[in-house]
């Protein structure tokens, strides 16, 4: 696991030790940037169930002016300070120790976030229960993106009236879905098969 580009290309990143984390592979990481593109550059990340902090990292190090970690668990939340030590990318950053939902309970509605990445551990819901508490608080940016991780097969459509489904990717057992603000009007694309 490394970082793919930018000012801390090529550093390895650590894996958080044990079997709780479920890190994305670098091609579904890289596919992800190569979506975003430019608009990385100065934006604002929300990095929930960061786990290593490896696509919160990636955004740093592509130019984006702040990422903030969230994350529940104690080797996790320790993980992600120790590879943000080893890209420089400390001082753009916030690594928060607290629960995903408590986290969003008291999250301050005035702060707002150009991309809000979701990958929870799966076949738990917990990316439904994640959106559901986003569409109440969506604290996205008027053009941002919330990306959900999850197995393609966890996927269902859900009820979120300030939130719509704008774009899905699929890439062999991983699945990537951007949803927007509901009054951007955008049509969602067809999705793309990597395997």
């Amino acid at each position: 696991m490394r970082v793919i580009a930018g000012v801390a290309k090529g550093r390895n990143l650590l894996s958080v030790p044990g079997a709780g984390t479920r890190p994305v592979t670098d091609l579904v990481k890289g596919a992800l940037f190569n979506i975003l593109g430019p608009d990385v550059v100065g934006a604002t990340f929300l990095d929930l169930f960061a786990g290593t902090g490896s696509v919160g990292i990636e955004a740093l190090s592509r130019g984006a002016s702040l990422a903030v970690f969230v994350e529940v668990a104690r080797k996790a939340v320790a993980t992600v300070q120790k590879n943000l030590e080893l890209t420089g990318l400390a001082e753009r950053a916030q690594v928060i120790h607290e629960d995903v939902f408590r986290f969003l309970r008291q999250a301050d509605p005035e702060q707002r976030f150009d991309y809000i990445y979701v990958a929870p551990p799966q076949y738990q819901d917990l990316w439904v229960k994640t959106l559901l508490a986003l569409n109440e608080k969506p604290l996205l940016t008027a053009e941002g993106r919330i990306v959900v991780q999850i197995h393609p097969k966890e996927f269902h459509p859900l009820s979120t009236p300030r939130l719509r489904l704008v774009d899905e990717r699929h890439y062999g057992d991983t699945a990537l879905y951007f949803y927007a603000l509901s009054d951007q009007g955008e049509t969602p694309t067809e999705p793309e098969d990597v395997d």
